[in-house]
């Protein structure tokens, strides 16, 4: 069940006010932004943009937001320059986090970083000291609709290339290996099928389940805090969510 916590995050976006789905519009943007600078503004000649493309209509961005950020990285190359950076740290009850930025401030991402781990019973560790425990994966969360039939959406994500299919309560779910994320997630968009959520993601190999009441509201506050930073592009954890 790799899309369970995906899930319970995505869903607990959604009860959240509108002002968090503007951040979330702009934590997409800085990506459309670095992918286009980086690879060039053509979708069709660079992959990495074409799957951030899908990522932001996954996320309901409007289409207009997503031409305008591409076009405004073809014609300003010199503009926001972002770095890319990696933390690893554990939460409260030894919950292993991995902490995904886009940065143009290096020390103050850090020092924010820091602050949410002390702050809520964490620490911030080394380069590789929770990475180990995940293992990256394209993944794709499709919802569940009575106009769906499992076995072809089956038979469609194998023939596409795909590694695994599950199907939850709610949602399926479909994994694949990082390199043939775009092939299978292109595919199955030419079939018709819309995403809940589509991206390579850090997967956890095992998860934690926290029983004290005091861990459980201090990792939530943690999760919610990195995820509310500006600068923070994705949070992965191995906390097994209810």
């Amino acid at each position: 069940m790799a899309g369970h916590s995906k899930w319970a995050n995505i869903k607990h976006r959604k009860e959240r006010s509108d002002a968090k789905k503007g951040k979330l519009f702009s934590k997409i943007g800085r990506e459309l932004l670095v992918a286009a600078k980086q690879g060039g503004p053509d979708p069709e000649a660079n992959s990495k943009l074409k799957d951030v493309i899908a990522k932001a209509r996954a996320a309901n961005m409007p289409n207009d937001n997503i031409m305008r950020i591409i076009k405004k990285a073809a014609g300003d190359l010199d503009s926001e320059n972002y770095e890319e950076i990696t933390y690893e740290g554990y939460g409260p009850g030894g919950v292993a986090v991995i902490v995904e930025v886009m940065t143009d401030n290096r020390n103050r991402t850090a020092g924010e970083i820091r602050h949410y781990f002390d702050r809520f019973g964490g620490n911030l560790g080394q380069t590789g000291c929770v990475s180990f425990l995940f293992e990256k994966k394209g993944l794709i969360l499709i919802e569940k609709t009575g106009s769906i039939d499992e076995d072809t959406l089956m038979m469609d994500a194998v023939n596409a290339g795909a590694e695994d299919f599950d199907a939850q309560d709610e949602y399926f779910e479909i994994l694949t290996d990082p390199a043939d994320f775009s092939a299978v997630r292109e595919d199955l968009e030419k079939k018709g099928y819309s995403f809940i959520s589509a991206g390579v993601e850090m997967i956890p190999g095992t998860t934690i389940k926290l029983v004290e009441p005091e861990h459980i509201e201090k990792m939530s506050k943690l999760i919610d805090s990195l995820e509310d930073m500006d600068d923070v592009q994705n949070v992965y954890h191995n906390w097994e969510q209810e």
